[in-house]
Protein backbone atom coordinates (compact mmCIF):
# COMPACT_ATOMS: atom_id res chain seq x y z
CA UNK A 1 0.00 0.00 0.00
CA UNK A 2 2.80 2.40 0.84
CA UNK A 3 4.39 1.93 -2.57
CA UNK A 4 1.06 2.73 -4.25
CA UNK A 5 0.72 5.94 -2.23
CA UNK A 6 4.29 6.93 -3.11
CA UNK A 7 3.53 6.39 -6.80
CA UNK A 8 0.34 8.43 -6.51
CA UNK A 9 2.17 11.24 -4.71
CA UNK A 10 4.81 11.34 -7.43
CA UNK A 11 2.12 11.51 -10.10
CA UNK A 12 0.27 14.29 -8.31
CA UNK A 13 3.43 16.37 -7.90
CA UNK A 14 4.39 16.03 -11.55
CA UNK A 15 0.84 16.74 -12.67
CA UNK A 16 0.55 19.90 -10.59
CA UNK A 17 3.29 21.66 -12.56
CA UNK A 18 2.71 19.99 -15.92
CA UNK A 19 0.21 22.58 -17.22
CA UNK A 20 2.89 25.26 -17.01
CA UNK A 21 5.25 23.13 -19.09
CA UNK A 22 2.48 22.26 -21.54
CA UNK A 23 1.64 25.95 -21.92
CA UNK A 24 5.10 26.49 -23.43
CA UNK A 25 4.16 24.18 -26.31
CA UNK A 26 0.52 25.14 -26.77
CA UNK A 27 -0.63 28.13 -28.78
CA UNK A 28 -3.54 30.45 -27.96
CA UNK A 29 -5.12 30.00 -31.41
CA UNK A 30 -5.37 26.19 -31.14
CA UNK A 31 -8.82 24.69 -30.71
CA UNK A 32 -9.87 23.46 -27.27
CA UNK A 33 -9.98 19.89 -28.61
CA UNK A 34 -6.41 20.06 -29.90
CA UNK A 35 -5.18 21.58 -26.62
CA UNK A 36 -6.89 18.76 -24.73
CA UNK A 37 -5.21 16.13 -26.92
CA UNK A 38 -1.80 17.75 -26.34
CA UNK A 39 -2.45 17.93 -22.58
CA UNK A 40 -3.45 14.26 -22.35
CA UNK A 41 -0.44 13.19 -24.44
CA UNK A 42 1.87 15.30 -22.25
CA UNK A 43 0.34 13.68 -19.16
CA UNK A 44 1.00 10.21 -20.53
CA UNK A 45 4.60 11.07 -21.37
CA UNK A 46 5.18 12.79 -18.01
CA UNK A 47 3.54 9.90 -16.16
CA UNK A 48 5.78 7.41 -17.92
CA UNK A 49 8.84 9.52 -17.11
CA UNK A 50 7.72 9.81 -13.47
CA UNK A 51 7.37 6.04 -13.21
CA UNK A 52 10.87 5.55 -14.59
CA UNK A 53 12.36 8.27 -12.38
CA UNK A 54 10.60 7.14 -9.20
CA UNK A 55 11.01 3.39 -9.38
CA UNK A 56 13.27 2.66 -12.29
CA UNK A 57 12.40 0.64 -15.35
CA UNK A 58 11.56 -2.41 -13.23
CA UNK A 59 8.50 -0.57 -11.89
CA UNK A 60 6.85 -0.91 -15.32
CA UNK A 61 6.40 -4.59 -14.57
CA UNK A 62 4.03 -3.60 -11.79
CA UNK A 63 1.00 -2.51 -13.80
CA UNK A 64 -0.89 -1.13 -10.82
CA UNK A 65 1.88 1.29 -9.84
CA UNK A 66 2.37 2.45 -13.41
CA UNK A 67 -1.36 3.01 -13.85
CA UNK A 68 -1.69 4.87 -10.54
CA UNK A 69 1.21 7.18 -11.41
CA UNK A 70 0.04 7.97 -14.94
CA UNK A 71 -3.55 8.55 -13.82
CA UNK A 72 -2.30 10.70 -10.94
CA UNK A 73 -0.41 12.90 -13.40
CA UNK A 74 -3.45 13.18 -15.67
CA UNK A 75 -5.88 14.03 -12.87
CA UNK A 76 -3.53 16.47 -11.14
CA UNK A 77 -2.65 18.22 -14.40
CA UNK A 78 -6.27 18.78 -15.39
CA UNK A 79 -7.34 19.76 -11.88
CA UNK A 80 -4.46 22.15 -11.24
CA UNK A 81 -5.01 23.79 -14.63
CA UNK A 82 -8.74 24.29 -14.03
CA UNK A 83 -8.45 25.39 -10.40
CA UNK A 84 -5.11 27.21 -10.27
CA UNK A 85 -3.26 27.98 -13.48
CA UNK A 86 -6.18 29.05 -15.71
CA UNK A 87 -7.88 31.35 -13.15
CA UNK A 88 -4.53 32.92 -12.23
CA UNK A 89 -4.00 33.58 -15.97
CA UNK A 90 -0.43 32.23 -15.68
CA UNK A 91 -0.81 29.38 -18.18
CA UNK A 92 -2.53 31.57 -20.82
CA UNK A 93 0.19 34.22 -20.35
CA UNK A 94 2.89 31.58 -20.91
CA UNK A 95 1.06 30.38 -24.03
CA UNK A 96 0.92 33.89 -25.43
CA UNK A 97 4.52 34.71 -24.49
CA UNK A 98 5.94 31.59 -26.12
CA UNK A 99 3.85 31.80 -29.29
CA UNK A 100 5.59 32.76 -32.44
CA UNK A 101 4.59 36.16 -33.57
CA UNK A 102 3.84 36.08 -37.25
CA UNK A 103 4.89 39.23 -39.05
CA UNK A 104 2.00 41.16 -40.49
CA UNK A 105 2.09 41.85 -44.16
CA UNK A 106 2.16 45.38 -45.41
CA UNK A 107 -0.55 45.94 -47.96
Amino acid sequence: MSQTLNSLATGLQVGAVLPLLTAVVQRPNWSARYKRIVAVFASLVAGTAAVAADGGWSQFQQGKLTTVTVLGVLVAAQTSYDLLWKPSKLAPVIEAATSRKTPQRAE
